[in-house]
């Protein structure tokens, strides 16, 4: 019988699990939403607030987990691997328990898993770059494009050990979600033994071979005295995707019937497993489209740094290659918010709003939108920048303004591919997976014809779970390595969007006036 293997994909609203044979064949996917984010309990969009109780990630995991494995022979099971967003961490206390976990913790948000698109650290961040710019002898952003973002590890760190002094009395460590969920199924959460992710050390951390590890202590007690201490609570070593965690731990195999030979796998950030899921290769962008992007490339090893990019890091996506990665804070949650503003009025259908924009021919509402609604990540990360909508006048439409927000979407990722170029990295191919990849025809093929490159789709519905499950059979040996896994479980595409040149010259000027607008955006 082929053996079986489990990829769990942590996203913003939501876990996701599928159970793949060796050949990538589905047996079973679940999907549960986390109940406390679902009722937005501790967010405040206002402030950039945005928090997850751990207790959502291993409720899901549980669920998730069972529903897979419901009528299937659970001894087949030879792997797990799992990804999460990322930078999510949390506050930990000596034995890896997240604070939010202890009764006296349980409704405080700074002991909570702080996601990824939060940007309540803007101030830290502000002070962690101007730091780095001028200590001497090594700036420690290099490797992570030049620029340290609020959304990243230290930043968020510093603002809960500045802003909450119970919190910061109680911390011991801080720990990345996939990394505390690793150390969960194979018990082994110590902060200081713990299985820690090259993935997300590297390009949320400044973790770099270059000077050891993390930031010297030297440097982070400059930023900061409240960060005395930290490093040596949590890593120096980091590990590769390929490199297995351990075995699954006595509790979670029964609770399902494993085997405790079930491997779990190393873990990453979950648009780099997206690309591994998607079949990524030297010269392809993988794009993974969501409420946010992230356009993830490899290389072979590079001599030089890449400016403005979300960091370069060896092996961060497939061992032997380094994986850049760049994105965009906000691209469908671009479209939900213009839902949400439009509500005041009625319900208000995206897909009928979709219809009449498509209707609409390229370059003639008149409105430039940028995609800047959660700050802009890439290129060069700078939070402080809002969206903009211009142009509008007594007879702009709610369908026109939809199309320019769309518009203003696409342009940032077309920024992003020039970026890419500029820097003398080679992009010959698209591969788009996630949620609005296999959902709106007009923004894939608004995206193609903006790009002037051929975008396929990935035919993997969890293309992150998937790439999970890869994962999982590299490290438990079903497959030899990544490359074999990739090869041997890739479920191919089901659609090529294939770029228009008549409409290559309307999009040029309507990149021209985003990058107008951008600049003029910069300066207020």
């Amino acid at each position: 019988m082929p053996r079986l293997l489990i990829g769990l994909d942590f996203g913003s609203d939501s876990a996701r699990a599928l159970l793949v044979d060796e050949n990538g064949q589905v047996f079973a996917g679940a999907v549960h939403a986390y109940t406390r984010w679902g009722r937005g309990e501790f967010c405040d969009a206002a402030k950039g607030q945005f928090r997850q109780h751990p207790l959502d990630h291993l409720e899901a995991m549980e669920k998730v987990i069972g529903e897979v494995l419901k009528g299937q022979d659970a001894s087949l099971v030879a792997g797990i691997a799992l990804d999460t967003t990322g930078s999510t961490p949390c506050v930990v206390d000596e034995k890896g328990v997240p604070l939010s976990l202890k009764e006296e913790f349980a409704d405080d948000p700074d002991a909570m898993f702080i996601l990824w698109k939060d940007h309540t650290a803007i101030a830290e961040n502000i002070h962690i770059n101007e730091c780095c710019a001028k200590y001497p002898g090594t700036d420690f952003r290099k490797y992570a494009g030049g620029i340290y973002s609020c959304e990243w590890f230290w930043s968020k760190l510093l603002h809960v050990l500045r802003n909450n002094e119970k919190v910061r009395n109680a911390a011991f460590s801080f720990v990345e979600d996939c990394d505390y969920l690793v150390g969960v199924l194979t018990d082994n959460s110590d902060p200081l033994t713990m299985f820690r992710s090259r993935c997300a050390a590297g390009h949320k951390a400044m973790w770099h071979p270059d000077w050891d590890g993390l930031p010297p202590e030297e440097f982070l007690v400059s930023v900061d005295p409240l960060l005395r201490g930290f490093r040596s609570r949590l890593y120096r070593e980091t590990r590769t995707v390929d490199m297995a965690a351990g075995r699954i731990c006595a509790e979670w195999a029964e609770k399902f019937g494993l085997s405790k030979d079930v491997v779990i796998g190393g873990c990453a950030l979950d648009c780099h497993t997206g690309a591994i899921g998607a079949q990524i290769a030297p010269g392809v962008m993988v794009k993974v489209m969501g409420t946010s992007t992230c356009d993830i490339l490899v290389a072979p090893e590079l001599d030089r740094t890449i400016p403005g990019v979300c960091g370069q890091v060896d092996g961060s996506v497939l061992p032997g290659y380094t994986g850049i990665e760049a994105g965009q804070s906000a691209f469908g949650d671009v479209y939900a918010w213009f839902r949400r503003f439009l509500g005041y009025a009625g319900e208000v259908s995206l897909e009928k709003l979709e219809a009449d924009a498509a209707k609409i021919v390229p370059g003639t509402t008149g409105i430039t939108a940028l995609d800047y609604f959660n700050g802009r990540r890439t290129p060069y990360a700078n939070a402080l920048l809002t969206g903009v909508i211009a142009g509008l006048n007594l007879g702009s439409s709610a369908p026109a303004v939809y199309r320019a927000l769309v518009e203003g979407t696409v342009m940032g990722s077309k920024a992003i591919l020039e970026h890419y170029r500029k820097e003398g990295l080679d992009v010959s191919g698209v591969i788009a997976v996630g949620g609005i990849s296999s959902k709106s025809d007009f923004i894939m093929q608004m995206c193609a014809d903006a790009l002037q490159l051929p975008i396929r789709v990935s035919a993997a519905d969890q293309a992150c779970a998937l790439g999970a499950a890869m994962i999982a059979a590299a490290c438990s040996k079903v497959h030899a390595n990544l490359g074999t896994a990739m090869e041997k479980m890739g479920a191919g595409f089901s659609m090529v969007y294939t770029p228009d040149p008549e409409k290559a010259a309307v999009y040029e000027e309507i990149f021209r006036q985003y990058l107008k607008l951008s600049s003029m955006a910069e300066e207020l």
